[in-house]
């Protein structure tokens, strides 16, 4: 590829490589959305129960997973360097990183229940939380592989396999969730505690068909090769690379942790419609991180070159990508909310009205939240494509917490507005996030490339 790429070229390149990225990450996404379904139709409570639990998981997970993907832009700048020995060295150092994260974060999962309810959540609610934890917990270790796996495989440009051994995992997961949830099969009904066990078979199978494809596909990169020995410079690079992508994930998801928090004190029902509503935003969202993690390959690749114009336009087509789609799901939350948020309940469920009357207003901010939320997390895969992960990371957390938190308190409770309130803080944290991150890279982060030749 050159600097002289047309846009039309640009968009072809990156709906190549990014397509079956954002597939993948929607196969993910219905993991997680499974459980969500199936939770929603065995009851209410169980609902609420997993929505609190599922934050607090990616709490931890999406700080972990800092260090797998600090490795999808060392690896493409180490590919476009013709560097191969540097992309096996990263990949090796962040799967270390990875195990170690996972090996600290277990005892917090392990006992989540104290500090569920220490943040104000009623105890039947934190209970249920905990047990889903306390199985699908131990997930996290091969999730974490996993995420470095997939983002090596994706530096390399092998994006068609990330899909399709996710998508495989979504099935197994649906297929598990369905027996061990409701009990068929004759296996017994284990509800919650049975979507956790799905979850935990379903990493597990993950990270075993990465790795086989891995050493399968790619045999003459060894990259599981004396695996045991430290390599401390690269463990230092990933780790100053990846601690930054981290913590940036970190204030990201515990804003959205806040707010179920939040909405939590505002009772079972409105906790019920806000998971709805969330797993909704965060399925629109998983095609803004699919185009992110192109747009991080793709900058990685000019960055290792000093192709500085070639990033450029490729900086300005992914943007326009992105808020073309955004408008799409814009329109969607606004004309058919009843319909969507239907998908995830029983007919019969006698609080199926309440629900549905709280989630269509949530879903009109979330309409506005469309809008802000990929122009974000694009902004952030192009920067992290440069290896710009500090400031981004204060941005980031300022924010989220400085200006998202405090504005969804104040209008969710101080001023009344409930859970449209809340929702309406995520937007006002997320458009400072886009608004700031977009004027850093187009100020700053270009200017990290060295001038096209």
């Amino acid at each position: 590829m050159t600097q002289r790429m047309t846009y039309a070229g640009h968009a072809r390149a990156l709906l190549a490589l990014g397509l079956p990225l954002v597939g993948g990450h929607l196969a993910q996404f219905a993991i997680g959305l499974t459980d969500s379904v199936m939770l929603g139709w065995y009851g209410v409570e169980a609902l609420a129960a997993v929505t609190l639990a599922a934050g607090y998981f990616f709490v931890l997970f999406l700080t972990g997973a800092g260090f797998g993907w600090a490795v999808m832009p060392m690896v493409a700048a180490a590919v476009a360097e013709g560097d191969e020995v540097s992309a096996r060295r990263a990949t090796r150092m962040g799967l270390w990183l990875s195990l170690l994260f996972a090996a600290i974060a277990m005892p917090l999962l392990w006992w989540a229940e104290p500090i569920l309810r220490s943040m104000g959540q009623a105890a039947e609610v934190s209970a249920d939380a905990a047990h889903y934890l306390r199985i699908s917990g131990w997930g996290l270790f091969p999730a974490l592989l996993v995420v470095v796996l997939k983002s090596y495989l994706a530096a390399l440009e092998r994006t068609q396999v990330v899909l399709w051994i996710t998508v495989l995992a979504a099935v197994i997961n649906a297929g598990a969730n369905y027996l061990l949830i409701f009990g068929h099969g004759g296996l017994p009904a284990l509800g919650i505690r049975g979507a956790a066990l799905a979850s935990l078979v379903t990493q597990a199978i993950s990270l075993l068909a990465v790795w086989v494809y891995v050493l399968r596909a790619l045999p003459e990169q060894e990259l599981f090769r004396r695996f045991w020995r430290p390599d401390w410079e690269m463990f230092a690079q990933v780790f100053r690379l990846g601690v930054p992508i981290g913590l940036t994930s970190l204030s990201e998801v515990t804003l959205f942790t806040a707010s179920s928090l939040m909405m939590g004190w505002l009772g079972t029902v409105p906790l019920a419609a806000h998971g709805i509503a969330l797993q909704l935003s965060s399925a629109t969202f998983m095609v803004h991180m699919g185009l992110s993690n192109a747009a991080t390959v793709r900058a990685g690749n000019a960055y290792g070159r000093g192709d500085r114009a070639h990033m450029a336009r490729g900086a300005a087509v992914v943007v326009a990508i992105s808020l073309a789609l955004a408008l799409l799901a814009s329109a969607l939350f606004l004309l058919w909310p009843e319909g969507l948020i239907a998908l995830f309940l029983d007919p019969h469920d006698p609080q199926r009205a309440e629900i549905l009357a709280i989630g269509v207003g949530l879903l009109a901010a979330a309409a506005l939240f469309q809008l802000v939320d990929g122009g974000q997390v694009v902004a952030l895969g192009l920067l992290h494509g440069v290896q710009d992960t500090s400031m981004p990371m204060v941005i980031a957390a300022l924010s989220y917490w400085a200006v998202g938190l405090p504005a969804s308190y104040l209008l969710g409770f101080t001023f009344g507005m409930g859970g449209i309130g809340i929702w309406l803080g995520l937007v006002a944290g997320l458009a400072c996030a886009a608004v700031l991150l977009m004027l850093r890279f187009w100020r700053q982060g270009l200017r990290r490339v060295a001038a096209a030749v």
